[in-house]
């Protein structure tokens, strides 16, 4: 769970430092809920804490115990309050079921287009906990709408931000990005990148960079995909996941490669990799693209999917499919002999 995330489910959070005395802060500034400033927050469960910058501090209603996320400066307190009001919580429906449920809803687009124009400033602030908080929304947003961000994205900064070594664990989203708002530059350099991924067999980062090419080459870079990655037996698994999550971001957004496309290539798959079929058959389902039904129904048929997880997959398809065949086919997979 990502700091962003604690920090949207939390019922009370608040800037605050340590008061000079063990288990006892002084709140500075409240960002959610309450208490007030100048409240004294008494937990003897907390750590010591050195004077200094702020404290971010949340609470939950049932645990009635306070966690401290990190210290950042007092500037960002009304940089924090839009965070928290971006996600939409005073909605009914995103209301827990229970006291006990600390599952929260999913934000919708509009929530999420909002959030993530907040937070984009902060991409590597010079304040640590400000920056992994704004890459952390950035990084779990649905690609739909970071695809909005382009105009607010600088290529230069993202192509440093890529090749820092210190920056490593961030890589793969300033390489998603990059694909938003790179040229023909970055694209060519992307592509020489991913041609010595494909070269050394390498699957680190290949999903970003393969989805960012999409985005900077358009659907005409699918077939390049499905021939060196889908189609090309000498790849790895690995690879072949990646390519698959490079295709499934941009069939889930249905941007600039359409979601139709991205189901022929799919369809394609599961042709030539028969065995592998199970790979894409939930996202299909999630799609509702019955077009696959008769492809899975001659899965089903041969048998060639062995791996119970993978079967079950496919038969979950099957069911969900509308398409008479499907249901046929799931029928005589029950009731055959084993």
């Amino acid at each position: 769970m990502t700091k962003g995330q604690k920090l949207d489910l939390s019922d009370h959070a608040v800037l605050a430092v340590p008061s000079g005395e063990p288990g006892r802060f002084r709140v500075l500034e409240t960002i959610k809920g309450k208490p007030g400033v100048g409240t004294i927050l008494v937990d003897q469960g907390l750590p010591a804490v050195e004077g200094g910058r702020p404290l971010l501090m949340l609470r939950n209603e049932p645990g009635q115990r306070w966690e401290i996320l990190g210290a950042i400066g007092a500037e960002y307190g009304p940089w924090l309050r839009q965070v928290v009001e971006a996600d939409g919580v005073e909605r009914p429906e995103r209301q827990r079921s229970s006291p006990w449920s600390f599952v929260p809803d999913s934000l919708t687009e509009a929530e999420w287009i909002k959030r993530i124009g907040v937070v984009v400033a902060n991409l590597e602030s010079s304040d640590p906990l400000a920056a992994e908080i704004a890459y952390d929304e950035i990084s779990r947003a649905p690609y739909s709408a970071l695809r909005l961000l382009g105009p607010q994205l600088d290529a230069k900064r993202l192509s440093a931000w890529i090749d820092d070594p210190a920056l490593a664990s961030r890589r793969s989203g300033y390489t998603l990005l990059l694909g938003l708002t790179g040229e023909q530059a970055e694209a060519e350099v992307l592509e020489e990148k991913i041609e010595q991924a494909w070269s050394a067999r390498d699957a680190d980062n290949l999903s970003a960079m393969l989805a960012a090419d999409l985005e900077l080459r358009g659907p005409a870079r699918v077939a390049w995909i499905e021939k060196m990655y889908l189609a090309e037996h000498q790849r790895t698994l690995p690879e072949i996941r990646a390519a698959l999550l490079a295709l499934s971001v941009h069939g889930g957004a249905d941007g600039k490669v359409s979601r139709k496309r991205v189901v022929e290539a799919y369809r394609n798959f599961i042709r030539v990799r028969s065995q592998m079929a199970a790979l894409v058959a939930v996202e299909l389902a999630d799609w509702e693209a019955w077009d696959a039904t008769p492809d899975y129904v001659d899965i089903v048929r041969s048998k060639v999917v062995e791996d119970p997880a993978g079967q079950f997959a496919i038969l979950s398809y099957l069911k969900s499919s509308p398409v008479a065949a499907g249901q046929a086919a799931l029928f005589a997979r029950q009731n055959s002999p084993e």
